[in-house]
């Protein structure tokens, strides 16, 4: 006799396994956190070279001057 799974539904209606949820919503996540990286690196807030290379001058300025 089969057990009736109470798996969980994708957003199509497909059943999925423990396993496939545990996945999705490690995926959501990363896809969460590379969002927000991406949404940092656009904003100017050290997201360039340009932020590195004053830093270095600022340290160093006799081996980086020239930059």
């Amino acid at each position: 006799m089969a057990a009736k799974g109470t798996a969980a539904k994708s957003s199509s209606g497909y059943s999925m396994s423990k396993y496939d949820v545990e996945v999705e919503s490690r995926l959501q996540a990363l896809e969460k956190a590379v969002a927000e990286l991406q949404s940092h690196s656009h904003d100017g807030s050290g997201g360039d070279v340009s932020s590195v290379i004053g830093a270095l001058k600022a340290q160093f300025p006799n081996k980086f001057k020239n930059l």
